[in-house]
């Protein structure tokens, strides 16, 4: 399962993640659309970055993730900052206890992680489900140039003085397929390492593929945007990362 030992590191190997650009892209975008959100749930939040940032904006946050480490990580986060976050641990194919949320974010490759085509059909059924007639969808994925060109078949490696890792990224079958294979070594109070490693499953298509399954969904009045600009709406080949926004049909 992905994220289980890395967990504790992540935050610390995530240092310089563009947090604060995924939070100025969701403003930008819920003042383009028009709206003005109490709740928002942050789906696949992880150790609640993002989450934290925009409930410091006076936003109701809602963070679901599957790992219960790194939720244990969000909600020390949050308690520490005295935001008062609700944290739940469900997977994003069956979602319960959450409704009438005014919009729903997903960023930083979850949706990557859904790598099954009926599964990312039941998300975006189940993320319907929990939004009001009329709230917003938003959400990133790899583009597949990306993938190709600068992961697959690639090798990444960083040595620090508490943690090191080697990273092979392997090409899958199906284009837009990856397998990442990780291996950390982390510095012990005894001053030993510790060894362990994680395989990770990511998958990225087509934005027609992405396009029809939201519809199908019940989405509608989709928009597509290129690395973390609300400017310009035509998919750029060489973008690294594709911006998502769709909005739930209004009841009539």
């Amino acid at each position: 399962m992905a994220y289980q030992q890395m967990a504790s590191l992540y935050d610390r190997l995530m240092e310089d993640a563009p947090y604060d650009a995924w939070v100025t892209f969701t403003e930008e975008v819920l003042k383009k659309y028009q709206v003005k959100p109490e709740k928002i749930v942050d789906l696949g939040c992880g150790t609640g970055q993002i989450t934290a940032r925009l409930a410091k904006q006076r936003y109701q946050m809602i963070g679901i993730d599957n790992s219960v480490n790194m939720l244990t990580a969000a909600e020390h986060r949050a308690s520490k900052e005295q935001l008062p976050i609700t944290f739940i641990q469900q997977d994003l194919r069956d979602i319960n206890g959450v409704e009438n949320i005014d919009v729903a974010i997903s960023y930083c490759d979850v949706m990557n992680y859904i790598t099954d085509k009926n599964d990312l059909q039941v998300v975006f059924q189940q993320i319907e489900q929990i939004l009001r007639p009329g709230g917003l969808l938003l959400f990133d994925i790899h583009s597949i140039n990306h993938v190709e060109n600068f992961y697959v078949n690639q090798t990444f490696a960083d040595v620090q003085d508490e943690v090191s890792y080697i990273w092979f990224c392997i090409e899958g079958d199906q284009r837009g397929e990856m397998y990442h294979d990780l291996t950390f070594f982390v510095e012990m109070e005894s001053g030993s390492y510790q060894r362990f490693e994680e395989y990770h499953h990511q998958r990225t298509y087509p934005i027609i593929v992405y396009k029809h399954l939201l519809e199908e969904a019940g989405f509608y009045n989709l928009s597509v945007y290129n690395d973390f600009s609300t400017y310009n709406t035509t998919i750029d080949e060489k973008a690294e990362r594709i911006f998502i926004v769709a909005e739930k049909k209004s009841r009539a």
